[in-house]
């Protein structure tokens, strides 16, 4: 089991998001006097904290079309072609916004957040570029990307970017101030709410709109900050480019923040907790008691699988009354698991014909969810 992200001995390392509509002008172009602000901002920060930030922009999208020449609705094969000229042109545009600094490019896709080896390489890649004094500049590689491979959006693309960095905190760009108690577009009299506890709630207020040229929404930000806020990540969403970040970097706090959690898992486990389910292990109230003890997942308190789940799968631990109270990767396929069900450890090589662990699930490779 790898360590938890190192932290700096100092302050903290930032993550900073920056959407299309925080670096483009009113007609969806790059803006060149808004990126550079931009990095004027992260200098600051940089000055600040005594550790290079990491940026994940969006933009690559929107300068491909505009380059290629394309309107209105795309086919996928048009969005990814208009992503591959686009990140190009964005590239340029970042290397000329830092005259004094290289820029490095680093395209993810959901691979490699969700299977570990992928995982570990991306982060190693990361921490080599910042090493070398570059500026990381990240974006999800949208020009081979579908559905089924995106991470979605750049605000959980920029969650797990913190992950990789080992970040104490994540700043998220947005056109917005932060997060209102009400609509601001119906209520003249709204407020940003300076800090969220309860994220269930807020994402109950906020709906799935976007903003004037991106893909994302407060909506985002909120599943974005989720996954930071369960890695012990600090995330604050605020409005205003390169503007907001120099008041962060003066000590300023706008907009709204979401606090990490207090008992955070390491970083191993929080990448645990974030990969999708292939299956479940239905398990007995004893497993429970187990699990929330700190103990493994042991054949006898099984009661049942589902699903196709195979070796290393990630599975939902799932109590008699059908809550998930786990997540876990396992050791054994969803035919073997339902086999071994109800069994002693030793019956083991007598069901399955061999013992290649003693766990359905081990403590390491399991992140309970739910406190007793």
């Amino acid at each position: 089991m790898d360590a938890p992200p190192q932290r700096p001995a100092g302050p903290s390392r930032v993550v900073v998001k920056v959407g299309t509509s925080s670096i483009t002008d009113a007609s969806g172009r790059l803006d060149d006097a808004r990126m550079r602000a931009v990095a004027d901002g992260l200098t600051a920060l940089e000055a600040a904290t005594g550790t290079t930030p990491v940026l994940v922009s969006s933009g690559a999208g929107a300068a491909g079309r505009e380059r290629l020449g394309l309107v209105g609705p795309l086919t996928l094969p048009a969005k990814q072609a208009a992503a591959a000229v686009g990140q190009t042109l964005l590239m340029a545009r970042w290397d000329a916004a830092f005259p004094a600094r290289p820029v490095a490019q680093l395209l993810l896709s959901a691979d490699d957040v969700r299977d570990r080896a992928r995982y570990v390489n991306a982060k190693h890649a990361l921490q080599a570029s910042l090493q070398a004094g570059a500026i990381p500049i990240v974006n999800e590689n949208d020009s081979v990307a579908t559905s089924e491979l995106k991470l979605g959006d750049n605000d959980t693309l920029s969650a797990w970017v913190a992950y990789l960095a080992g970040a104490d905190t994540l700043l998220v760009l947005t056109d917005v101030d932060g997060l209102y108690d009400r609509d601001p577009r119906q209520h003249p009299g709204a407020r940003v709410v300076e800090v969220v506890d309860d994220l269930d709630a807020a994402a109950a207020r906020v709906g799935p709109s976007a903003g004037r040229h991106g893909t994302g929404g407060m909506a985002t930000k909120l599943r974005a900050a989720r996954i930071a806020r369960d890695a012990g990540i600090a995330t604050r969403i605020l409005g205003g480019g390169g503007a907001a970040l120099a008041a962060v970097a003066g000590g300023a706090t706008p907009g709204t923040l979401v606090p990490p959690a207090a008992d955070a898992p390491g970083a191993r486990k929080a990448w645990i907790a974030q990969q999708p389910p292939r299956g479940r292990v239905l398990v007995d109230a004893g497993a429970v008691d187990a699990l929330r003890d700190g103990r493994s997942l042991l054949p006898r308190g099984v009661t049942g699988a589902e699903g196709t789940f195979a070796f290393g799968d990630a599975v939902d631990v799932v109590e008699p009354g059908g809550a998930t109270v786990a997540r876990g990767l396992v050791n054994y396929d969803a035919a073997a698991v339902a086999a071994v069900a109800g069994r002693h450890t030793r019956d083991v090589t007598e069901v399955l014909g061999a013992h290649d662990f003693d766990e359905v699930v081990h403590r390491d490779n399991l992140v309970v969810l739910a406190a007793r």
